[in-house]
């Protein structure tokens, strides 16, 4: 099954008082390039996402987010007594010796002096952890499946366009034979032309014009196409994470088309080449989103 780089996936946990949304997105790329977005609270899991995003997924550029939202009432702020009366102690004896200031007005005062306030982090609970785990690998359900149908359309049109390859090849044979006649001709009129008596050695021709021709021959690239392109169709449906594979493939399938070309010496062949070679780039287009 052909799989696509691109994907989404979604999902969405209540636990206690957080509401937490998980959000994996997947574009193409040689590699894996992942990025992550976690709250402070949950930083010291990151690793642990990593890896198990990495096992799964296994390439594209891949952004992972994970939200929370706290839905009920939560203070993690405490009031530090021990310094509050310290503070309240100095500045009265102050305010006493001074004969200044209000003692009421002291505690406003002292509530905006640093460490009044400390903030108790509660330890993350595995439980919790374990429900959130569980919510990262819907989420990555939910993408991989959004992989599978888009791989579904990149199957179709890759294999339309390796079918319109085969179906130009085929359209080279009947070329191939008038070609041979064309060249026979041309080296025969060209070589009237360089003739004085207009007399030639027949036989030499002959000999020239197989050399020629044995240059020109196209059979075993026509061959060799054809078996690149079978090959490739093949490897199509039939493993997972196949995209390197296929690219290999078709730079085989480009070397024969190039050399077709090039052998050619024939304008409408030259024209069914052309006409490869376009279906070939859009092919390889199509696999740089193939997992």
């Amino acid at each position: 099954m052909l799989l696509s780089m691109t994907g989404y996936g979604k999902a969405l946990c209540e636990i206690g008082n957080k509401k937490l949304t998980i959000e994996i997105k997947s574009l193409n790329s040689k590699q894996l390039d992942l990025n992550t977005r976690l709250p402070g609270f949950y930083r010291e899991k990151e690793i642990e996402v990593r890896n198990l995003i990495s096992r799964r997924l296994e390439r594209g550029k891949v952004d992972f987010s994970l939200y929370a939202e706290v839905t009920g009432a939560e203070n993690n702020s405490v009031i530090n007594t021990e310094i509050v009366k310290n503070y309240y102690l100095q500045l009265s004896k102050i305010s006493n010796e001074l004969g200044i200031g209000s003692k009421t007005e002291l505690l406003q005062i002292i509530m905006r002096l640093p460490d009044v306030l400390k903030t108790e982090r509660e330890e993350l609970d595995e439980g919790e952890w374990k429900l959130i785990l569980d919510g990262i690998e819907k989420a990555m359900d939910e993408l991989i499946k959004f992989r599978a149908q888009e791989g579904k359309a990149l199957e179709k049109d890759i294999t339309e366009r390796t079918q319109i390859i085969l179906d130009l090849l085929k359209q080279v044979d009947p070329l191939e034979k008038q070609r041979i006649i064309k060249v026979r001709e041309r080296l025969r009129l060209n070589l009237k032309e360089l003739s004085e008596n207009d007399e030639y050695d027949e036989n030499r021709f002959e000999q020239e014009l197989i050399f020629y021709i044995e240059k020109l021959d196209i059979t075993e690239e026509k061959i060799r196409l054809a078996n690149h392109c079978e090959y490739f169709i093949n490897n199509l449906g039939n493993e997972e994470n196949v995209g390197k594979k296929l690219g290999f493939i078709t730079q085989e399938m480009g070397r024969e088309i190039n050399t077709l070309g090039s052998k050619a010496n024939d304008s409408d062949m030259q024209k069914l080449v052309i006409k490869m070679k376009d279906e070939l780039e859009k092919i390889k287009e199509q696999l740089l989103n193939v997992l």
